[in-house]
């Protein structure tokens, strides 16, 4: 009996499924995957070199792209080093926008990934009605803020302008939950759906906590995680993580689907304190000549594709000596070395899908 051939394949960077310009070295056996070497770079826009050449209120138009999906995120987290820097203190209004907003654009970024993934695996009509729910959200964020992707509305200390159109979100909120039973319906108990997903792609807890892996995919193997619960923004908030501990991708599929009517609970409760909240009153921190204390500072978020954060040291100038970004995608990146090995060539697309890597978190 012949031996199989090994042979190695080069699984994108272009390729429409790697969700940018990912290249995966895979080596075979058949159609098994024996090892795989993620290639990284070729999307790479020294996001945190730029931070050393411009000012505070210069980058911060430029964080939104980081995740171009979940921008809201990484403002939220520039506006986090410098408030922390001058000790101040948002009032709840300001909060409740933030909490509403992030929420807002956690969904967006969450129906996307939802679309694309049943997309990767053959599934064409949950990709439009997907993006039909994310377009009352985007419509929502370009009323607002002007912008339908790089929205630039959180500033040092506040907001860039009072919140409107409340109307838009109680009709996105009162429309979403019966849409994601529609989703539910047609994917869930699926039968292909199961057959591409069950038993696909699991990740052991210990695994993910030694590959550092946050968000849904470190709490869809069974690990009571979600930064949101000591996060001073959602202070005063009612929600519960969502664990679940199927680890694979069927249960990181259904994670995101919970997530998603959590948040909605959650940007009820913003929304009815905002219908009867007063006029908005907040002191900004004024951009112009705004200089860091010396000293290094560190911020943390619970972002759509796992822990984010922003570190920053400051020599004391107009801008930062150096700057940091931890990124979800970056680790999901990574993990792929251990998830592929022992999987079968056409299960590849489905696994990595399920961790919702994008790549301007990874080479950013």
């Amino acid at each position: 009996m012949t031996a199989t051939m090994k042979l190695k394949l080069n699984l994108g960077p272009q390729h429409p499924s790697t969700h940018g310009v990912l290249r995966l070295i895979l080596e075979l056996e058949g159609e098994k995957i024996l090892s795989c070497e993620p290639d990284i770079g070729y999307l790479h826009r020294g996001m945190e070199k730029m931070a050393e050449k411009m000012s505070y209120i210069q980058y911060l138009p430029t964080v939104d792209r980081i995740d171009y999906l979940a921008g809201c995120f990484y403002s939220e987290l520039l506006c986090r080093i410098v408030e922390q820097a001058f000790e101040v203190e948002l009032p709840d209004k300001v909060r409740a926008i933030r909490v509403m907003l992030l929420e807002l654009n956690r969904i967006s970024s969450h129906l996307l990934w939802v679309g694309a993934f049943l997309m990767d695996l053959g599934a064409i009509s949950p990709y439009f009605y997907a993006f039909r729910e994310r377009e009352m959200i985007l419509r929502y964020f370009e009323k607002l803020t002007g912008q339908r992707m790089m929205y630039n509305y959180f500033v040092f200390g506040g907001v860039r302008k009072d919140i409107a159109y409340l109307e838009d979100v109680e009709e996105i909120i009162s429309v979403l939950p019966d849409k994601i039973n529609d989703y539910e319906k047609i994917i869930t108990e699926n039968p292909i759906f199961l057959k591409r997903t069950s038993g696909k792609g699991v990740l052991e807890l210990d695994t993910a906590v030694n590959h550092a892996i946050t968000g849904v995919n470190l709490r869809a193997s069974g690990l009571n995680y979600d930064l949101r619960n000591i996060d001073y923004l959602y202070k005063g908030f009612d929600f519960g993580a969502v664990v679940l501990d199927g680890k694979d991708c069927w249960a990181r599929y259904k994670a995101r689907i919970m997530e998603m009517r959590e948040s909605v609970n959650i940007i009820h409760q913003a929304l009815e304190y905002l219908k009867s909240a007063p006029a908005l009153e907040q002191k900004l921190i004024n951009p112009l000549n705004l200089k860091l204390p010396e000293g290094d500072y560190y911020a943390e978020i619970e972002a759509p594709r796992g822990l984010a954060s922003c570190f920053v040291r400051s020599l004391g100038d107009d801008r930062p000596y150096r700057l940091k970004w931890r990124t979800g995608s970056y680790y999901s990146v990574n993990l792929l070395r251990k998830l592929l090995v022992g999987e079968y060539l056409n299960d590849a697309i489905a696994i990595a899908g399920s961790l919702d890597i994008i790549l301007p978190e990874v080479d950013k």
